[in-house]
C-alpha cells in the first residue's frame, strides 16, 4: 500500500510516518523543507500547492496538518479542503487528524465537549476550526474521507501502550474514567484504519485502554 503523510515533520505526522514504514508500508513523507521523518522519500512541497499530480500514485493520504495559533486556526479547514479538492473524483482515501471538541457528550447528539468544557479563549479559534471542518467533510460525497478524532487529553509525550478503544461520535472514556490518549497510540489507530478502510465518510475517535 502506498500511502503519503503531509506535515510529515510534525509530532503527529512523524509517528503516524514511522508506524507505517515498521508495518511494511511504502511511505511517502511531504513536507515543506528537509525530510525529518523515517520515510525513505519525501515530495518537498507546501500543502496548498499540492496537485492531483503529486498524489496519483498513492492509496492514502494522510493529512496531519496542525495549526495552534488563533491568527492562523482557518489554515486548519482550509488544509484539508484543498485535499478534499485534489482528490475529488477518485478512490484515493483522505485520512484526517482531527480535533475532540465536535465529539457528542449525549446520546441524542445534541451537547458536544466544546459545549460543555471551558476552554481557554486562546484555543477557541482552533478547537473551532476543527469542528468547523468536520462539518464542511459531512457535506463532501465524492471523496472517501475519515476524520479520526483523538480523546480530549491528546498527550504529544505520551507512552506508546499498543492498545487503544475505538470510537464514534460520542466521547469515549477508558476504564478510568479518563479521555486520553498518547499521540504514539493515536499513530497506531491511524495506521489501523489506512489498513482496514472500515470507516469511509465517517469520523471515528480513539482513546487509551
Amino acid at each position: 500500500m502506498k500511502v503519503a503523510v503531509v506535515a510529515a515533520n510534525g509530532k503527529a505526522g512523524k509517528l503516524i510516518t514511522e508506524e507505517a514504514v515498521n508495518r511494511g508500508m511504502d511511505v511517502t513523507a511531504i513536507v515543506r523543507g528537509e525530510n525529518k521523518t523515517v520515510a525513505p522519500k519525501a515530495i518537498i512541497k507546501d500543502l496548498f500547492e499540492i496537485t492531483k499530480e503529486d498524489l496519483k500514485d498513492f492509496d492514502v493520504i494522510v493529512n496531519a496538518y496542525g495549526s495552534w495559533a488563533p491568527d492562523t486556526a482557518n489554515t486548519i479547514v482550509d488544509a484539508s479542503m484543498h485535499l478534499v479538492d485534489v482528490l475529488k473524483g477518485t478512490d484515493k482515501r483522505l485520512l484526517i487528524v482531527g480535533g475532540a471538541g465536535s465529539l457528542y457528550v449525549n446520546h441524542e447528539h445534541t451537547q458536544t465537549v466544546v459545549d460543555v468544557t471551558p476552554f481557554p479563549e486562546a484555543a477557541m479559534p482552533v478547537v473551532n476550526a476543527h469542528g468547523k471542518l468536520l462539518e464542511e467533510l459531512r457535506k463532501v460525497d465524492d471523496v472517501n474521507w475519515t476524520y479520526v478524532s483523538p480523546a480530549g487529553d491528546f498527550q504529544p509525550e505520551g507512552e506508546r501502550s499498543g492498545e487503544y478503544i475505538l470510537g464514534g461520535e460520542e466521547l469515549v472514556l477508558n476504564s478510568k474514567g479518563e479521555s486520553v490518549i498518547s499521540y504514539a497510540d493515536y499513530a497506531i489507530a491511524m495506521v489501523d484504519e489506512i489498513e482496514s478502510g472500515n470507516h469511509i465518510k465517517e469520523r471515528i475517535s480513539v482513546v487509551s485502554k
